[in-house]
C-alpha cells in the first residue's frame, strides 16, 4: 500500500479513532473505578463510625469512654491508615492506637452540621485521609456536650488499587485495540471488494473479455456502474459512427482516384509522359492513405474483443499460404509452417488476416526461397513471428522502415503501408511490433502479445 492508498487512510484512519477511543476509555473507566473504590472506602468508614458510636459512654467521672471500639484489628495497629478518634472540642480526647502520639487534624466544628459527612485532610506521615465524621450531643454532668467522632482512612488504598487497575486495564485495552485493528483492515477490505470487483470489471473491458461492469454492485456504487455503462456505450456508438465515416470517406475516393489515373493513362499514352507520372505519383499516394484509413476503419479493436474474439493461427496461416503459393513470387518460395496447435490470438479474424498476410506477401516478395512462419508462448504472452532469407533490413533502416508512410525500397510494388497498417492493427490491440535478424538470413518480423491458448505444434508444409 502506497501513501495514496485508500484502504491505507482507511485503515489508518481506523487505528488513529482506536487509540484516541480506548485511551478515553481508558482514562474515563480508571476515573470511574476510582470513584467506586472511594464510595467503598467510604461506606467502610460509615460503618465503622456506627460501631464506634455504638460503643460511646460516660463513666462514673462523667468522662467520655469507648466501651466497644470497632472491630477491625487495624484501628490497633500504629499507623495502619485506620484510625478513629473523638474529641469534645476542649481539652479531652480519645483516639485508635493506630494513631500512636498523633491526632486527626480536623477542620473546624460547624455547629449546623449534625449527619455524617466526608472530606479529605492531611494525616501522619504527609499521608491523605479521608475523613467520616458526625457530630453528636452527650449530656455529661447534667450538661449537653457536643462531641465529634471521626474515622479516617489512608486514601493510598485507593491509589494502589487504581495503580493494579489501570495497570490490568492497559492490558486488556491493548488486547481489545489489537482485536478492534484487526477488525476494522478485514471491515475496510471487505468494503472495498466492490472497488476491486469494479477494477477487475475495467480490466475485462480492456481486455475484450466484456463490454459492461457487471451490475451486481452495492446500492452505494451503483450510480457509478451505470454512469460508466453509459459512457461506454456512447463510446461504442462513437467509434461505429467514426469509423463508418471513415470507410465512407476512403470508398468515395477510390472512384474519383480511379478516374484520374484513366486520365494519366490517356496522357501517357498520347506522349505526355511527364504529366502522366506526376499523375500516377499524387494518386499512388492518394491511394496509399486510402488503404491505409480502410485498413483503420476495420479495426475493431482488441478492447471490444473478448476469446469469442481469438482467432485460430495455424488455420488462417494455411490459407493466406495458399493464396500466396498462387502468386508469381510464391511459386518460388518453400513456406514452413512452425505453428503451434490450437494456439489462438486474440484478434478479429479480418484484422490478423490484415496482419499475417501484410507480412507474409511482404516476405514472400523479399524471399529467395524460404518463408517461415511460427509461434511461441511462455508465461508472459506469445510471440507470431514470420521470416525470409531474403536481403533483410539495415539495422540503421529498420527505425524508418516502421516509421508511418516509411518505404525503404521505392522500386517494389505495392503501396508500401504494409508494415505501417501492420503496426496500426496491434497497436489496436496492445500489441508490439519487432525487427530482428533471421537465422535464415533475412528478416524477422515478430508480433508480440497476451496468449489465448496453447497446444501442440502444426506440422509443417512445404
Amino acid at each position: 500500500m502506497t501513501r495514496n492508498s485508500l484502504r491505507l487512510r482507511l485503515v489508518a484512519g481506523g487505528a488513529v479513532t482506536i487509540v484516541i477511543a480506548i485511551a478515553i476509555a481508558g482514562v474515563v473507566l480508571t476515573l470511574l473505578f476510582e470513584r467506586h473504590v472511594e464510595r467503598t472506602v467510604a461506606a467502610d468508614l460509615d460503618v465503622y463510625l456506627n460501631q464506634l458510636l455504638a460503643g460511646v459512654d460516660i463513666n462514673f467521672e462523667n468522662r467520655i469512654i469507648v466501651t466497644r471500639p470497632p472491630a477491625d484489628p487495624r484501628f490497633a495497629d500504629p499507623l495502619s491508615g485506620l484510625y478513629w478518634q473523638i474529641s469534645d472540642g476542649h481539652d479531652h480526647l480519645l483516639r485508635s492506637r493506630s494513631l500512636w502520639d498523633a491526632a486527626l487534624s480536623l477542620p473546624a466544628a460547624d455547629a449546623s452540621q449534625t449527619d455524617v459527612h466526608s472530606y479529605e485532610i492531611g494525616g501522619p506521615a504527609g499521608t491523605r485521609l479521608l475523613v467520616a465524621e458526625r457530630r453528636v450531643t452527650l449530656t455529661i454532668g447534667g450538661k449537653p456536650v457536643p462531641i465529634r467522632v471521626a474515622v479516617a482512612e489512608n486514601l493510598a488504598r485507593v491509589s494502589a488499587a487504581r495503580a493494579a487497575f489501570a495497570n490490568d486495564l492497559v492490558l486488556a485495552l491493548g488486547l481489545l485495540g489489537i482485536v478492534l485493528a484487526l477488525a476494522t483492515s478485514i471491515q475496510v477490505s471487505i468494503s472495498l471488494r466492490p472497488l476491486d470487483a469494479l477494477r477487475r470489471g475495467v480490466s475485462d473491458i480492456r481486455s475484450g473479455r466484456d463490454k459492461h461492469l457487471s451490475a451486481r454492485v452495492p446500492d452505494e456504487v451503483q450510480p457509478l456502474v451505470d454512469e460508466v455503462n453509459a459512457l461506454l456505450d456512447a463510446r461504442e456508438q462513437d467509434i461505429v459512427r467514426s469509423r463508418n465515416r471513415a470507410a465512407d470517406l476512403a470508398h468515395g475516393m477510390k472512384t474519383p482516384l480511379a478516374a484520374l489515373a484513366a486520365d494519366g493513362d490517356r496522357l501517357r499514352q498520347k506522349g505526355e509522359t511527364s504529366i502522366a507520372d506526376e499523375i500516377s505519383s499524387v494518386i499512388d499516394s492518394m491511394r496509399r492513405h486510402v488503404d491505409r484509413e480502410l485498413a483503420r476503419a476495420r479495426l475493431r479493436g482488441g478492447a471490444h474483443l473478448g476469446n469469442e474474439g481469438a482467432t485460430p493461427v495455424g488455420p488462417l496461416a494455411l490459407s493466406l499460404i495458399a493464396a500466396l503459393s498462387r502468386t508469381a513470387p510464391g511459386t518460388r518460395v518453400n513456406y514452413e509452417m512452425l505453428v503451434t496447435e490450437g494456439v489462438s490470438a486474440p484478434f478479429d479474424r479480418t484484422d490478423l488476416a490484415e496482419v499475417m498476410g501484410n507480412l507474409l506477401e511482404n516476405a514472400t516478395r523479399y524471399a529467395k526461397s524460404q518463408v517461415r512462419i511460427a509461434t511461441t508462448t511462455s508465461p508472459q504472452g506469445m510471440t507470431i513471428a514470420i521470416e525470409d532469407d531474403g536481403p533483410g533490413i539495415a539495422k540503421d533502416q529498420r527505425s524508418a522502415a516502421l516509421a508511418r508512410g516509411g518505404r525503404l525500397d521505392e522500386r517494389a510494388e505495392g503501396t508500401g503501408l504494409g508494415l505501417a497498417i501492420v503496426q496500426d492493427v496491434l497497436d489496436a490491440y496492445g500489441w508490439v511490433l519487432q525487427l530482428n535478424d533471421s537465422d535464415l538470413g533475412g528478416l524477422k518480423v515478430s508480433c508480440f502479445g497476451k496468449m489465448q491458448a496453447t497446444g501442440e505444434p502444426l506440422p509443417g508444409s512445404g
